[in-house]
């Protein structure tokens, strides 16, 4: 089943291009991963899908129904953390967090109390004499006090210290292994790479690309380094061999194409080493960006 799916999306702020036809699916259960630079059209996209703002033309549904015109009903199964977090400052977190469960048609109170003290959030200071990060992570405990079914993550690890991110990626984990599924956008890639299955990847509003990782990295370029005596860089001098550069002894390429014909020329060589290598998936983001 499609939980989320999203048919010719778009999106203009009068002249200015927010997305174009942007189309894609999310199954149950999956953890997509939604990447690209601050400015393609990330957040624009989640905002359209949880009806915070309606679209230009186009259509999305979640759960099987239209995202704009059941958003209030929808919203009740949802868990959204924004990339930025404002709130009302002089409130103390333990009533913000209990007037967000109000919302909700469930008792929230053991579930809130659970994620408060895995996040180490003091529940009785003030949001004013909170830092970024702790501001965070009260945004975090409210996207999640009402165990929802989709959670839509929008650059969430902003403003935690690597420990706390760590916890964090293991409660999504764990939501996840639950049957929460989640829409994962962020611009840090190896996130994305370490927690999702499946990748879309969007530029300047528009999808360029929505593929499985593993196939992601496998159909793209190797990453090839090999050292020798006296190599130079002509040696590699190939139909598919791209981002070619020569240091400290070393030479270092991307290809794409039959490994066949590489690997006869690396054999020709005395090696002193040699690697290939999957590429990242940073270094497959960059070769789409280019």
């Amino acid at each position: 089943m499609h939980v989320i799916e999203v048919d010719q999306l778009t999106k203009y702020y009068g002249k200015a291009r927010g997305i174009i036809d942007v189309s894609l699916y999310v199954d149950e259960g999956e953890v997509f991963g939604f990447i690209g630079p601050n400015g393609a059209g990330k957040s624009t996209t989640i905002r359209l899908l949880l009806s915070l703002i309606h679209p230009t033309s186009g259509s999305g549904t979640i759960f099987g129904k239209d995202c704009i015109k059941h958003g209030p009903e929808l919203r009740l199964d949802i868990g959204y953390l924004p990339s930025e977090v404002f709130y009302y400052e002089r409130m103390k977190v333990i009533d913000l967090l209990r007037y967000s469960a109000s919302f909700y048609r469930r008792d929230c109170t053991q579930r809130m109390h659970e994620l408060s003290e895995l996040m180490e959030l003091e529940l009785h200071r003030r949001i004013e004499d909170l830092s970024y990060g702790n501001r965070k992570k009260v945004g975090i405990v409210q996207g999640l006090l009402h165990q929802p079914k989709l959670l839509f993550l929008d650059e969430p690890t902003a403003g935690l210290d690597p420990l706390m991110q760590r916890k964090f990626f293991q409660l999504i984990r764990e939501e996840n292994q639950r049957g929460v599924t989640v829409f994962f956008s962020s611009h840090i890639l190896g996130e994305v790479q370490r927690m999702c299955s499946r990748v879309g990847i969007i530029k300047e509003g528009r999808i360029i690309e929505i593929e499985d990782i593993r196939t992601l990295q496998q159909n793209n370029y190797k990453k090839v380094r090999v050292a020798a005596p006296d190599l130079r860089t002509a040696h590699f001098d190939l139909p598919g061999v791209m981002n070619l550069e020569q240091h400290d002894g070393e030479v270092r390429f991307f290809y794409k194409g039959d490994v066949n014909p590489i690997m006869r020329k690396i054999g020709e060589l005395n090696l002193s080493d040699v690697a290939v290598e999957e590429p990242t998936l940073e270094e497959i983001f960059m070769h789409y960006y280019e």
